[in-house]
């Protein structure tokens, strides 16, 4: 895309936006947001106000239509991604999607279908992949930190939230709007963040069920995975459990990495001369970095690592790893 800058419209102004992702598009270089869009117009029309945004709209075709828009920012939960994303490709529009990509894999197949063929390009909001923290645990297993990689362990455990006991439940465990409940919303992060680590899996599976009764969609999740080159793993994802815990561990012929998806812990490299902690803190707006790369791709000056390929990938995984669902 040969411009100076990219200019972004925003599709959807929810808690994700506020520090996240939208002041993200402000402050990469070469970008600005100038235009956001949510269905209550005067949501719509206070976030602009909010964060110095000079145009704001309640339908998206206009904001789509917007002739200073370059390129779409989608920020709507699961369910929508799919129509918006193609309704920007066909306008001509490079869109950069929230995660997870699409409701099923079989709408992500969809949006790649569109996009390749407008030959448009398509991001999805993985931001792990450019966030300094994760990059530091890539660096160290490129460097041969932990030897040759055995296995990997990923044990995600949470407590119900308030809402969810209270049956004032989000969106995010209603499968006809999330896809799934929090697996898809939380564990999708580390799924795609194993991706960028080792490659695409090719062989998953596992057992869902809803276990605390609190809400239609899966609460636990077990699974397995391999990936093409031969690397196994397994997982639990708990969100009906008494505390909070969560972990990435990779075992090596030579030590283990510990790494948490969420909280804010350092990385841990483990070998038998001791171990060693690396506490990288985050920035300020966790997306931000990642949209600087997708911006750079758009300008031909260098490459987004979080595609709407890996992104589907991602689909594919959780919907082999949730077939059996116990309700």
């Amino acid at each position: 895309m040969k411009m100076a800058e990219i200019r972004w419209g925003m599709i959807g102004c929810g808690d994700v936006t506020e520090v996240k992702s939208g002041p993200g598009f402000q402050k990469a270089p070469h970008s600005r947001l100038v235009a956001v869009m949510r269905r209550n117009g005067k949501l719509a029309e206070d976030y602009a106000r909010r964060h110095g945004v000079p145009k704001w709209y309640s339908d998206a075709d206009s904001l789509i239509a917007d002739p200073d828009v370059d390129a779409v920012y989608v920020a709507t939960p699961p369910a929508f991604h799919k129509d918006y994303a193609i309704a920007a490709a066909r306008a001509g529009k490079p869109v950069y999607v929230e995660k997870p990509m699409a409701l099923t894999f079989a709408d992500c197949e969809a949006m790649l279908d569109e996009f390749q063929s407008k030959q448009i390009p398509l991001f999805v909001a993985y931001y792990r992949r450019a966030m300094p923290r994760f990059l530091k645990v890539k660096e160290l297993l490129d460097g041969n930190a932990i030897g040759a990689v055995r296995f990997v362990q990923v044990s995600q455990y949470a407590r119900p939230s308030e809402k969810d006991l209270a049956k004032a439940l989000s969106w995010r465990v209603d499968p006809q709007i999330a896809g799934g409940g929090y697996f898809y919303d939380m564990g999708s992060h580390t799924i795609d963040f194993l991706d960028f680590l080792f490659g695409p899996i090719d062989k998953a599976q596992g057992y869902a069920s809803n276990q605390a009764g609190l809400y239609a969609a899966e609460d636990t999740v077990a699974g397995s995975f391999v990936f093409k080159s031969g690397l196994q793993g397994a997982g639990t994802w708990c969100f009906a459990a008494p505390y909070d815990y969560e972990a990435v561990e990779i075992i090596g012929e030579k030590g283990r990495l510990i790494v948490s998806m969420f909280a804010n812990l350092p990385v841990r490299l483990i070998t038998g001369a001791g171990e060693e902690q690396f506490m990288i803190e985050h920035p300020a707006h966790v997306q931000q970095p990642l949209i600087e790369t997708v911006v750079n791709e758009l300008l031909g000056l260098g490459n987004c690592l979080s595609s709407g390929i890996t992104g589907a990938r991602t689909n594919w995984v959780m919907e082999q790893m949730i077939k059996r669902i116990d309700r």
